[in-house]
């Protein structure tokens, strides 16, 4: 009986937009409204080089004029400004011992796809949480931080008070914040104090959880370190997503001393803070996760406002 391998299974054609068309489906920041894919960015993700310019007009600014019928108008100009986005590009590789049990299903082609998309679904929210690392530790970035941690004893602790608090940060701005990135440990401590509503909002999907009528994404990537928890609020579309072409974005090989298939998957890819420019540079081709934590890679353009993200450092005990 011949043995089925990777290259029988694999169509890269059809794989390749159906792994990228999955692995937004299976995104919860894609689900929550927090990332937008968008088909500009998936074009300036294909324009080449290793950043992005997206220029955007300042918003008018200057008090309005009383009309004469003797003095002019006084016209004012319009400027513009310029975020940056920097392209990702990543690959992994599988061997087929790890796809073995893909090989066995009834579409194994499907089911190596669903299993590569939910990986990248899954390298994806890691990478942000390292985004938003270095994005809201920049200098130009403290009016969009709430830090309570510092508190004396229930001070310093997350609750609805001093999270009303966080949120006002954007001012008039704040209903636009409409999900939050928490570690589990913050979504238990606020289960506990029954904080938490859990929604089913189908019966085919798990109960999601809600916190002061804002969606919860649980994400143990939220930084913490000394007891101090660091937690996002984030409205819809503060993450612009693009998708850009690869030249070979998938290829199959064989090992054959080994007996193992190999299966290559790369992605080139923007998940940006709107209104965040990097600055930084990378050691190589494209940043490290590392590399876009860094606080000096990153700069405001927008008006803090407008930036959909607020940084809440707290306690939980």
């Amino acid at each position: 009986m011949a043995k089925t391998q990777i290259a029988d299974v694999i169509v890269p054609e059809v794989f390749n937009p159906y792994v990228i068309e999955r692995t937004a489906e299976l995104s919860v920041l894609v689900q929550s409204g927090i990332v937008v894919p968008n088909a500009e960015l998936d074009a300036l993700a294909s324009s080449g080089g290793k950043t992005v310019n997206m220029p955007y007009w300042s918003d008018l600014t200057g008090d309005d004029e009383v009309l004469s019928d003797s003095t002019a108008l006084t016209p004012q100009k319009i400027t513009a400004g310029q975020d940056i986005a920097v392209l990702l590009e990543r690959g992994k590789a599988w061997s087929a011992n790890d796809l073995a049990k893909a090989l066995s299903g009834d579409d194994p082609m499907r089911a190596i796809g669903d299993l590569v998309a939910a990986y990248w679904a899954r390298m994806e929210q890691k990478t942000l949480i390292s985004v938003l690392t270095g994005a809201m530790g920049a200098a130009s970035m403290t009016g969009n931080v709430k830090d309570i941690s510092g508190g004396a004893d229930d001070a310093a602790l997350i609750d609805g008070s001093n999270f009303l608090d966080a949120q006002q940060l954007l001012g008039d701005a704040k209903d636009r914040l409409t999900a939050i990135a928490m570690h589990s440990a913050v979504e238990t401590y606020l289960a506990k104090l029954d904080l938490i509503e859990y929604v089913r909002e189908s019966d085919a999907n798990p109960r999601v959880p809600y916190y002061m009528t804002k969606r919860v994404i649980v994400d143990d990537g939220c930084p913490v370190s000394g007891g101090v928890y660091t937690t996002y609020l984030f409205g819809e579309g503060a993450i612009g997503r693009g998708n850009g072409n690869v030249p070979m974005p998938t290829e199959t090989d064989r090992d054959s001393l080994a007996g193992d298939d190999i299966l290559i998957n790369r992605r080139h890819f923007i998940l940006h803070p709107r209104g965040i420019a990097w600055v930084g540079s990378a050691a190589g081709a494209s940043p490290t996760n590392t590399e876009l934590a860094k606080a000096t890679s990153w700069e405001r353009k927008y008006e803090n406002k407008n930036i959909r993200i607020v940084q809440f450092k707290h306690k939980i005990a």
